[in-house]
């Protein structure tokens, strides 16, 4: 283990992560993800006051790095506008096909937790969808700029319909046709 106080919290949230993601926030006990981090039950309370903040932490962990992910998507990708959205929905696909995929994480979270609105997961998950909806309208204001917000949040809609609608039926074609469809939105919207 870590001496690193730091280094300590961050495995903890690296295995919370990981059993999080993997079989969902209710299915997980602290002392499951106490012994995946190497660490003792007290530890893991010592940096964490209670299971909802460490599952607050694991979503906080991942807000960034999906953010990052989809912005390197969409500067990789060649084309129009509407192409280099529809290229984050084909790299979803792509990592969709990979049997461990489990839909969104933000998503699955708020769900297991519905009953609790005020929970700190529930906002942490409320407000990546904001950052990925606002980075969105940033990028699509480039060459839209009256119709950015709407644009974007249409995106997002069909972003998590796809989402949820992949879990379902475990067909990645959902998210290929949630993509065709926000290209062809964009395509057709006003410059």
């Amino acid at each position: 283990m870590p001496r690193d106080a730091g280094r300590t919290r961050e495995t903890i949230v690296k295995a919370a992560s990981r059993l999080f993601y993997g079989a969902g926030i209710r299915a997980v006990s602290v002392d499951a993800v106490a012994e995946k981090a190497g660490v003792t039950k007290k530890t893991l309370y010592y940096h964490f006051r209670s299971k909802d903040d460490l599952v607050a932490a694991y979503l906080a962990s991942r807000d960034q790095p999906n953010l990052e992910l989809f912005a390197q998507w969409f500067a990789e990708a060649d084309g129009t506008l509407a192409d280099r959205i529809g290229a984050i929905f084909e790299n979803i696909a792509a990592g969709a096909a990979n049997r461990r995929w489990k839909g969104c994480g933000f998503l699955r979270t708020a769900a297991e937790l519905v009953e609790t609105p005020g929970h700190p997961a529930v906002k942490r998950a409320a407000a990546h969808k904001k950052r990925l909806e606002a980075w969105l309208t940033e990028v699509i204001a480039v060459e839209k700029p009256h119709d950015a917000p709407l644009l974007a949040r249409h995106v997002v809609l069909l972003l998590d319909g796809a989402f949820s609608t992949m879990l379902v039926h475990h067909d990645v074609s959902y998210i290929r046709s949630a993509g065709e469809a926000a290209e062809q939105l964009l395509r057709s919207s006003a410059e």
